[in-house]
């Protein structure tokens, strides 16, 4: 990079994973960081994302290459710190209910394009993790070895301390927040409470907010982002290794002895309130943790010590939306589904974008002027 791209300022908006990734690379690269969120960090999405790291079953081939590109860059960080017990790849299983053939279907597809897949009957799922239950399986599981989990609130604190050493700033509380521009151009960003900060480039990053925060500069984002919730479960010593993803419950090992569950056949039994929360009836909660509870050793309920209810971002078409917005020159968008494996990766990107200018080509089906 030249003098002059290294020398820019840049304004993040939005404190989840996404953010802090793009920040912290950014500074890494010599950039002045200002980082904006509107509560503390990982308050959002980032806070109650099953964050399974993955590029398993159906989607494009620009899709499937940059989540993959995603995975190496947290092999990378793994690679560096081996023992790190909130960045795992000790793979995953998934089975539908009923649908053998369309297991079969989807083994096909994840083979046919060099995915590490296997279609394993229920009496070899012992050999890759002897603490699974066996009787809650299908009689066909598939299961893919490369596959991993990360806490990403405890991969943003890693980051966020990296972000300080390098010089970045972080403004956490500053309310609602806006895009200032000037002849049409991103000049950097207005908050209630943290006042104004001038920037030559502006990063919206705020998960399922982001389609209404570049709403106001004449920007349409089509945004499916249902409310979705996470549960932590009680500590105990139940040795789970891998990922589980099952008809009734999304599963995964967690810091602290703790499992981490979802799923989304409850999500019609969380109710909206005025005041912008969500609840839920705890005999979900608990119905829930029992349907969890069955995958892993002798099928016991387990207990829920907390659960997070929020919007999960999903954009309209499900594909990620990244870079510059074509009509508000200086001013970039990040807005997935799939923040948590792509958070590496797609900092890294756009770090590049932003300093240089120069369009990345494995970014180029996810640009905002598609909805257009």
């Amino acid at each position: 990079m030249t003098d002059k791209s290294v020398a820019k300022t840049v304004v993040v908006l939005g404190g989840g994973v996404l953010g802090v990734s793009t920040a912290w690379h950014l500074a890494k690269a010599g950039a002045k960081v200002t980082l904006v969120t509107e509560a503390e960090l990982c308050s959002g999405a980032s806070g109650r994302s099953l964050s399974w790291l993955n590029s398993a079953g159906e989607r494009s081939q620009p899709y499937h290459a940059l989540r993959m590109a995603g995975i190496d860059r947290y092999r990378t960080l793994f690679a560096r710190y081996p023992d790190l017990d909130w960045l795992r790849f000790d793979g995953a299983l998934f089975w539908a209910a009923d649908d053998e053939a369309g297991m079969k279907a989807r083994h096909g597809y994840e083979k046919a394009h060099g995915y590490d897949s296997h279609l394993i009957e229920q009496t070899a799922v012992s050999d890759v993790d002897p603490q699974v239950n066996r009787a809650a399986l299908a009689r066909v599981v598939i299961a893919n070895p490369g596959e991993g989990w990360v806490s990403l609130p405890h991969l943003v604190d890693h980051l966020v301390q990296e972000l300080r050493a390098t010089g970045g700033e972080i403004i956490e509380h500053a309310g609602k927040a806006s895009v200032i521009t000037d002849t049409g151009r991103a000049t950097g960003v207005r908050s209630e409470n943290g006042g104004e900060f001038s920037a030559d480039r502006v990063l919206v990053a705020c998960g399922p907010w982001t389609p209404d925060v570049v709403a106001p500069l004449g920007v349409h984002i089509p945004n499916g982002s249902p409310v979705s919730m996470l549960v932590s479960s009680t500590a105990h010593d139940h040795g789970l290794r891998v990922v589980m993803n099952t008809p009734r419950a999304a599963i995964r090992p967690n810091p602290g002895n703790t499992l981490a569950v979802d799923h989304d056949w409850y999500e019609e039994n969380i109710v909206a309130h005025a005041d912008g929360q969500y609840s839920i009836d705890q005999s979900v909660i608990s119905q829930l943790m029992a349907e969890a509870g069955k995958l892993i050793g002798d099928g016991s309920t387990l207990e829920a010590e907390s659960w997070k209810i929020g919007l999960k971002p999903i954009p309209g078409d499900g594909e990620p939306v990244i870079g510059e917005l074509k009509n508000v020159p200086g001013c970039f968008v990040a807005f997935t589904h799939s923040g948590a494996t792509l958070a590496l990766i797609l900092g890294e990107l756009l770090t590049d974008e932003i300093l240089t200018g120069i369009k990345h080509p494995m970014l180029a089906t996810f640009r905002p002027e598609r909805f257009s």
